[in-house]
């Protein structure tokens, strides 16, 4: 097209200022075939040719700019500079760049030369040298072209591959999404992904329906103060910066954060954790929080905690009185027989193992324990312990050994402290073989008031150790045992320990024996410890 326009340029100027040459044969015939040329190039399917057939076209333009050069003679010789428009399009196909290059410099040459030789004027030198520079720059300019089309087709190449990089990575992409939402789906968790700024990115559907019954009736689009969210109460409204959504947005780490949302029957329990995450600099990116429905968990715990306290309130009245009536047979033991008072001293003993699992379990229910810390010697607690089990002991063919020589004083309450120290012993003696030791010691270590309790028993496996302070847990071993208890003992020494600021640790080696150790810190001059304490965090 470049070429076509040219040349319809020259022939206007060849009618306006040189008429004659419109009656050079030759000079019609380059008009005529430039004309031909430019029919081909639109009629013929040349994408379905060849590609070497891509130089058809500018090889026949040569031909006819050389008969426009021979037919415009000395009035028009700066026509042989059409010959850049087929160099460039010869140059920038990239078929064979060598013979392209040899044709951009003998074409132009045989156009500049051919009417010199077949003209009237003899060949001179001169004649021959000074319309050279054609050729020279005909020569320059494919080979300009040459090196621009391959790096245009090296440009091409790497777009293309890029472009074919970004397909496939689009479309891994659309396979991810399409997999995580699936994954998000089948779950029954709610998920919710926030930005840095707390805008919602991404939720699943079981998300979706736990926010719409947290959402009041009569707003259509609430906002997180709007929401229907309570406290464990179920009644309190849960403070707007303390919910876990606000929370998980400046960046905290949580666990198992129990709310209750919505009104009415339509209350659901939601256990909420959240987790933060950060960009490549370490900075906060958002977080992702998951809620678990727990609403039948926490109504049959409920349900379960109601029945305990019922049933143990119900058996510990007739259990006293029996232990009465037991008590009063036996303050007149010198008149019976040697074999009714054995029948009711052993009557006696297995009511009191039941009354203290009745205790246990109204310990249990009743959710939260009072201390009254006093200065106490440790040494009478343990005392007293160990004279209320010796009986025991002894039954069992089980060695107490006291080591107290270390007189330390603290401020505990001797009647929490000794109910520890009796479910420790008690543990201890029930666990030990006949012919064991249990050892209790106390001690003051590292600014801490200490006792141990240490047995020879039958230890605990690895698997166990991780249970041992969950209520209701027993290990496998003393279940095949068939060793009487409720699994509650550890369970509320540990929280009676915590009262007092303290900890309840051990250390266990199956078939060798346990060590459990109370560390209670010594009171120091700023003030002492709290008088109450929780039981609901005891480990369900």
């Amino acid at each position: 097209m470049p070429l076509c326009v040219s040349v319809a340029l020259t022939a206007l100027l060849a009618a306006v200022f040189f008429s004659e040459l419109l009656s050079n044969p030759h000079f019609i015939a380059g008009l005529a075939g430039v004309g031909v040329l430019l029919i081909l190039s639109a009629v013929v399917p040349w994408d379905r040719l060849p590609y070497p057939s891509y130089w058809v076209i500018p090889l026949l333009d040569f031909v006819a700019i050389g008969f426009l050069r021979q037919g415009g003679g000395s009035e028009l010789s700066g026509i042989s500079l059409l010959a850049v428009f087929p160099v460039f399009w010869m140059a920038w196909s990239e078929i064979a760049p060598a013979a392209a290059r040899l044709i951009s410099f003998v074409a132009p040459l045989l156009i500049i030369w051919i009417p010199v030789f077949t003209g009237p004027e003899p060949v001179t030198a001169e004649a021959l040298v000074g319309p050279a520079l054609v050729p020279i720059v005909t020569l320059t300019v494919s080979v300009t072209a040459s090196v621009f089309a391959l790096s245009s087709t090296a440009q091409q190449l790497t777009l293309a591959r890029k472009d074919r990089e970004l397909r496939a990575l689009l479309e891994e992409s659309k396979v991810h999404v399409r997999r995580l939402d699936t994954v998000l789906n089948a779950v029954a968790v709610g998920v919710l992904v926030t930005d840095a700024n707390g805008r919602d990115i991404l939720s699943n559907v079981q998300q979706q329906r736990d926010r719409s019954v947290a959402m009041p009736q009569g707003i259509e689009n609430p906002d997180e103060a709007d929401l229907l969210v309570f406290e464990a109460d179920r009644k309190t409204p849960f403070a707007l910066e303390d919910r876990p959504i606000r929370r998980a947005v400046r960046g905290e780490t949580f666990s198992d954060v129990l709310v209750w949302i919505g009104a009415g029957e339509n209350q659901r329990a939601m256990l909420c954790t959240a987790r933060p995450m950060q960009d490549d600099t370490g900075r906060f990116d958002g977080t992702v929080m998951a809620f678990s429905d727990v609403t039948d968990l926490v109504n049959a715990l409920t349900v379960k905690e109601e029945f305990v306290s019922s049933v143990t309130h119900e058996l510990r009245t007739p259990l006293t009185s029996i232990m009465g009536y037991l008590d009063l047979a036996l303050e007149d033991a010198d008149q019976l027989p040697e074999h009714v008072i054995h029948s009711l001293t052993i009557a006696m003993r297995n009511s009191e193992r039941l009354l203290q699992l009745v205790e246990d379990l109204l310990f249990t229910a009743a959710g939260t324990l009072s201390i009254e810390p006093r200065s106490t010697a440790l040494a009478e607690i343990v005392a007293g312990s160990v004279a209320s089990a010796l009986p025991r002991a002894e039954h069992a063919g089980v060695e107490l050994v006291i080591d107290a020589a270390e007189p330390v004083v603290a401020d505990v309450d001797p009647t929490r402290i000794g109910q520890v120290l009796d479910n420790l012993l008690s543990n201890a003696i029930k666990y030990s073989p006949g012919g064991g030791r249990v050892t209790v010691r106390a001690l003051e270590s590292d600014g801490a008031a200490v006792l141990e309790v240490s047995d020879t028993g039958m230890g605990m496996s690895e698997a166990d150790q991780a249970e041992v302070f969950t209520k209701f847990f027993r290990t496998s071993s003393v279940r095949q045992a068939a060793i009487p208890g409720l699994g509650l003992g550890l369970a509320i020494s540990k929280s009676i320990a915590e009262a007092h600021g303290g900890t309840l640790t051990f250390s266990s080696v199956l078939g060798s024996g346990t060590t459990f150790r109370v560390a209670i810190p010594l009171r120091d001059e700023k003030g002492g410890r709290p008088k109450t304490a929780s039981l609901s965090q005891l480990p369900a």
